[in-house]
């Protein structure tokens, strides 16, 4: 898979981990010129991932990876795909943010989750119903994919 990329291509090496969507793949060739990477896609890793969704100018989240001597400004997440969720779809205003649902991996318990790379926070689980809210506030939402996909 090649990917035009620019930020994420700042010191990079063959062989590093770069998390496309939140899947942790491997560089395989770049181009600092044409400011692209190229990284190698298993059949697997195409099924158990939105990956094999994607279409020639889709956007993806890229991120590099976590260097342990650095200061981190989030969640540490270790990357593990444990499936597929769909239908993000947003709800109301939520003071400073937005509240959303989507179909997922919903087990019953609060925490935080990742979708397409992005760390959340979960609101709310409803089991029943397999989906969960999540919240975003309004700096996140002008740096992610998310509200891209789901028309937000």
């Amino acid at each position: 898979m090649r990917i035009a990329a620019k930020t994420v291509l700042g010191g990079v090496h063959l062989g590093d981990t770069i998390a496309v969507n939140g899947t942790s793949l491997t560089v395989s060739d770049f181009d600092l010129a044409a400011s692209n990477l190229t990284v190698g896609v298993s059949p697997e890793t195409l099924r158990r991932t939105n990956l094999g969704n994607l279409i020639p100018s889709s956007p993806v989240h890229l991120e590099r990876s976590f260097q342990p001597t650095s200061r981190m400004g989030g969640h540490f997440v270790e990357v593990h795909v444990e499936g597929t969720g769909a239908g993000v779809r947003w709800g109301l205003p939520l003071g400073e943010g937005m509240g959303a649902a989507g179909a997922a991996l919903a087990r019953g318990a609060q925490g935080f989750i990742e979708v397409d790379g992005t760390s959340l926070t979960v609101v709310s689980v409803y089991a029943e119903e397999k989906c969960f809210d999540f919240m975003l506030v309004g700096y996140t939402q002008q740096k992610i994919m998310i509200p891209l996909q789901s028309g937000g």
